[in-house]
């Protein structure tokens, strides 16, 4: 039937006009808010939604995954004394996966050693370049660079994070990956109590 295709667009459009005033009207029978809350935002984005799921941006907002990512940054643990301790010990395998080489890492010796400072003297990531493949974060074996959630962050001119700019808490990693959190914490706690086991079994034989 000529036209068919048609009227079955615009079928679905019907349905989801009334959808949407009928699910307005149940929401608000029940004391809810569909719109600008994190518990509309939630259910106008599942699969159950049957009216309108358009989000308002900016004054709405989807709901971030916690495996959403962006630009790393890096992790610093923060002391009882106040003190920040970079958990980036500048070994370089972040810059070496790097796909589009935008990392670069410079790292300075201690004068009165020669050795190398377990810590990096300058941090840059260029954040044009970078294509938000979240290697750098797979591979690093301190958990030091993780990928943000941090979107909005266009600007007018090239874009080159230094580490004031890169280094953030050890709490807010905590707060946008949770779940990653807890287990990196845990293998951690697990590294440290077979190192200090190892350890102790070794003392009696010295």
């Amino acid at each position: 039937m000529y036209g068919k295709g048609i009227l079955k667009g615009l079928s679905v459009t019907w349905k989801r006009f009334w959808d949407t005033y009928i699910d307005d009207i149940s929401w608000l029978l029940r004391g809810k808010k569909r719109y600008y809350s994190e518990e509309g935002i939630k259910h106008r984005s599942s699969k159950d939604q049957k009216g309108i799921f358009t989000i308002q941006y900016p004054e709405e907002r989807l709901i971030t995954p916690e495996e959403a990512r962006y630009i790393p940054f890096l992790v610093y643990d923060e002391k009882p004394d106040g003190t920040q301790e970079q958990r980036c010990t500048s070994c370089g395998i972040c810059a070496k996966v790097c796909p589009p080489q935008c990392i670069w890492i410079v790292r300075s010796n201690d004068p009165n050693t020669g050795r190398p400072i377990p810590e990096p003297t300058e941090f840059y990531i260029d954040v044009d370049i970078c294509m938000n493949c979240g290697f750098c974060a797979e591979y690093c074996p301190f958990d030091a660079i993780i990928m943000d959630h941090d979107f909005e962050l266009a600007s007018y001119g090239r874009s080159v994070y230094n580490m004031e700019k890169l280094l953030k808490p050890a709490s807010y990693y905590k707060s946008i990956r949770p779940g990653q959190y807890a287990k990196n914490e845990a293998e951690r706690k697990a590294k440290e109590a077979a190192k200090a086991a190892k350890a102790a079994a070794a003392a009696p034989k010295a």
